[in-house]
C-alpha cells in the first residue's frame, strides 16, 4: 500500500512467491478492517455530530455543518468479464469512493466499491449514507440558530455540484445565477472553503498510500478492502496528528504531482431538487453577508 509495488516486484525483495504474497495481502487486509474499522471508523450513529458542527464553524467558518461530502474514481485493472461497467467517463477503469469528510480531514463514512460508469446520482442514492440522510434516519443534531443571529436552520452537509440540493445537504449557485449576484459568490466561497477539506483528505490518502499512484491490479472483493483500510489508516494517522503536538505523520513531496489517472471526481450532474434546500440554502446566503460576515470574503 505505501508503494504501490506489484506483487512478483515484492517477491524479489522479499524471497516470497507472488501468489503466496497475494493471499497474505488478502488476509492482512481482511483481519486490519475487522479489528481497527470499529475503532477508527465506526458507525456514525456512535459519532458526535455536535462537535464536528463546532470544529466546521471554528476551523472553516461554517456553522451548523457537520460533514463535507465528495467522490473519487479509484484507478483499477479491468476485471475479468466484467464488461463496460467499471468504465467510467474519463475512459479508464475504476470503482468509486463516496466519503464524508470531518473538518479535520478524517473519513468518517465511507461507501466503497461502486461500478466506475455511474454517475453521482445513482451512487448517492444506492448508497446506506444517502438512502439514510434522505429517509431521515440519519444522525443529525437538532435544527438550531446560527452564530449571533436569530436564523434558525437545519445542520447540513456541504458538497460540489455534482449533488442534490437537500434540506442537510447544501451545494454551491450555479455559476450562471452567481455571476452577476455578490451575495450568491459569497456563498459559494464559504461553501467552497469548507468543502475543501474532502479534496485535502483526498490528497492526503494518496500520498501515504502511493498504491493510488497507478491502476489497482487485485480482484474486485480485495481492491474494496484495500481501499477500506487505506481509509482506516488514514483516520489513525491522523488521530496521531492530532493528538502528538500537531506534527505531521509524512513529508508532503512537492515535486511529486498528485496522480493526474487516478482521484478523479466523480461526474458532474443534476438531479431533483428538495423544495426546502432552497429555503435553508437562502438563510446561509442571508447570514454570510450580514452577521456572519468575515473581512476577507470578498
Amino acid at each position: 500500500m505505501a508503494t504501490g509495488e506489484s506483487f512478483r516486484s515484492l517477491s524479489f525483495s522479499f524471497r516470497i512467491c507472488h501468489t503466496y504474497i497475494s493471499r497474505i495481502v488478502k488476509e492482512t487486509l481482511l483481519v486490519l478492517k475487522k479489528s481497527l474499522k470499529p475503532i477508527f471508523l465506526p458507525d456514525p450513529s456512535e459519532v458526535d455530530f455536535k462537535k464536528k458542527a463546532n470544529e466546521f464553524c471554528y476551523k472553516w467558518n461554517f456553522p451548523n455543518c457537520i460533514l463535507a461530502i465528495d467522490g473519487k474514481h479509484i484507478r483499477v485493472r479491468s476485471p475479468d468479464n466484467s464488461g463496460s461497467l467499471f468504465h467510467n467517463y474519463k475512459d479508464f477503469f475504476s470503482v468509486v469512493l463516496l466519503a464524508m469528510v470531518d473538518a479535520n480531514c478524517k473519513f468518517v463514512v465511507v461507501d466503497i466499491g461502486s461500478y466506475g460508469k455511474e454517475g453521482d446520482s445513482g451512487i448517492f442514492l444506492k448508497s446506506i449514507m444517502g438512502q439514510q440522510i434522505l429517509n431521515g434516519s440519519f444522525s443529525f443534531p437538532e435544527d438550531c440558530s446560527l452564530p449571533g443571529s436569530d436564523i434558525i436552520v437545519p445542520h447540513v452537509i456541504v458538497g460540489d455540484e455534482a449533488f442534490r440540493l437537500h434540506t442537510h445537504i447544501m451545494k454551491p449557485y450555479s455559476r450562471k445565477s452567481s455571476r452577476d449576484d455578490s451575495t450568491k459568490t459569497v456563498f459559494n466561497y464559504r461553501l467552497s472553503r469548507a468543502r475543501r477539506v474532502t479534496e485535502n483528505a483526498f490528497g492526503l490518502l494518496s500520498q501515504v498510500f502511493r498504491v493510488f499512484y497507478q491502476p489497482i491490479n487485485l480482484e474486485m472483493s480485495t481492491c474494496d478492502d484495500l481501499v477500506w483500510v487505506a481509509c482506516i489508516l488514514h483516520n489513525m494517522l491522523r488521530d496521531g496528528y492530532l493528538e502528538n503536538n500537531k506534527r505531521p505523520y509524512y513529508e508532503y513531496d512537492h515535486d511529486h504531482d498528485l496522480p493526474s489517472n487516478s482521484m478523479l471526481s466523480i461526474r458532474r450532474g443534476g438531479g431533483f431538487l428538495h423544495a426546502n434546500g432552497f429555503e435553508v440554502r437562502e438563510r446561509f446566503k442571508t447570514f454570510f453577508n450580514n452577521e456572519g460576515s468575515v473581512s476577507w470574503q470578498r
